[in-house]
């Protein structure tokens, strides 16, 4: 079984780790910025006398420290966390002797604004945006009105890179909720589109057994003076196709009633419509309404795709009501066309499990890649076949599991309820 990659190193690291890495490099600049490096006759600014002491070093140190707190508070309190990071870039400039914020003081600061910018609701990311701005204009204030010299223009220069900051983290958090949202639509598209087509194929249940019951209505009525038996088994028939029918109905009505009846409309613009392509067995060959016993020409015509399907049943089969045969039918078809499109695999296994008295279980597995499903189709927030299964299960009420087998490839496995004494027409 093949392992699962593990995420790149910018991926795996927390917006607070981003915050301690961007505090170290902006120390790092800052060290280098104080030292004659090679290519260069001098330094390119005199360290200040306060720096090259104890104290000055123990400010460093204590803003370190105010940095690490701040980064580990970044997920859960951002604000609090922005509050620590502000402090510390104003601790670590004193002992530098410059006349503003440095930038390179800063960019932890950029780095929480970015984080709470993207993740964070617009009010809380637009206060963090003013504290961060404010302290830059209360810090130029105080040089201001102490007499001192004040880098205006350094600031605006620390201001403008703050603001490019919590805009990026603006836009980066605005198109995660645009794809958030149009997931969410897409999948609601999906459980509707599969509830109308459940509603379609009740509708040609109930029309096939409405004529079953007139054609036997009107045998039972010409028959009735001459062959009193044949017009009783003609009532029988009658009686059961109705019973049967009425039963599919109180079974789905509830969960078909809030289907929206313009689920089918196009998508707005921007928006991926699921995915409708035809099955591969949606061909010629295969029954108006197909049931369990439509299975074997199913794997034919599959086969015909290149996937061989093999066929199994456990136990006795037992006469089911036409609309759970023919749900189980459409789960295994569409488990099936999801292996001839996303698993790579070139066989798979439908199991029809009859050994249980009130339920039936259909199970579909291939012996596929595991990446080939995780990937494509069947991973986390994609896969828009497995919605469509899910809620067919769940209008009957039964019971749905996917996912990779312990072995390499996926399985699909649906249970589905049977009423006591089902019987089909």
């Amino acid at each position: 079984m093949s392992s699962t990659p593990s995420a790149p190193f910018f991926k795996r690291v927390t917006p607070g780790g981003w915050a301690a890495i961007a505090w170290g490099a902006g120390i790092a600049f800052t060290a280098l910025l104080r030292i004659r490096v090679p290519g260069q006759e001098g330094p390119d600014l005199l360290p200040g006398f306060v720096i090259l002491r104890w104290d000055g070093l123990a400010m460093l140190g204590v803003a370190t420290l105010l940095t690490l707190r701040g980064s580990v508070l970044l997920p859960g309190r951002p604000i609090a966390a922005l509050h620590h990071l502000l402090i510390a870039s104003v601790i670590a400039s004193t002992p530098l002797g410059v006349n503003a914020i440095p930038a390179a003081q800063y960019l932890a600061v950029d780095v929480a604004l970015y984080a709470i910018a993207a993740a964070r609701p617009r009010r809380e990311a637009l206060r963090a945006l003013l504290l961060a701005l404010g302290l830059l204009v209360v810090y130029l204030a105080v040089r201001l009105l102490a007499g001192w010299s004040a880098g205006t223009t350094s600031a605006l220069a620390v201001a403008l890179t703050a603001l490019v900051a919590w805009l990026l983290g603006r836009s980066q958090g605005q198109a995660r909720e645009f794809a958030e949202r149009n997931r969410a639509r897409v999948a609601e598209q999906a459980v509707t589109a599969e509830r109308l087509r459940i509603a379609r194929e009740m509708h040609d249940t109930v029309a096939h057994s409405i004529g079953i019951v007139a054609l036997q209505a009107g045998a039972a009525r010409r028959v009735i003076d001459t062959q009193p038996e044949a017009a009783r088994q003609a009532l029988t028939e009658i009686e059961t196709a109705s019973r049967e029918t009425l039963a599919g109905l109180r079974r789905m009505l509830g969960a078909l009633r809030t289907a929206d009846t313009e689920a089918e409309a196009p998508p707005a613009p921007g928006q991926t419509a699921p995915d409708r392509t035809a099955n591969p067995a949606d061909v010629p060959g295969l029954p108006e309404m197909p049931g369990l016993a439509a299975l074997d020409r199913l794997a034919e015509l599959t086969g015909n795709a290149g996937v061989r399907v093999t066929v199994r049943r456990a136990g006795a089969p037992c006469p089911l009501p036409p609309d759970i045969d023919l749900s189980a039918f459409r789960i295994v078809q569409e488990a099936v066309t999801n292996v001839v499109r996303h698993s790579g695999a070139d066989s798979c296994t439908v199991t029809v499990d009859h050994r249980e008295p009130d339920s039936l279980a259909v199970t579909v597995e291939d012996r596929g890649p595991v990446t080939g499903h995780t990937r494509v189709n069947h991973g986390p927030g994609s896969g828009y076949g497995l919605t469509g299964m899910r809620e067919r299960v769940a209008v009957l009420h039964g019971e749905f599991t996917a996912g990779p087998r312990p072995g390499g490839g996926f399985h699909v496995t649906a249970r589905l309820p049977l009423p006591t004494g089902a019987t089909t027409r």
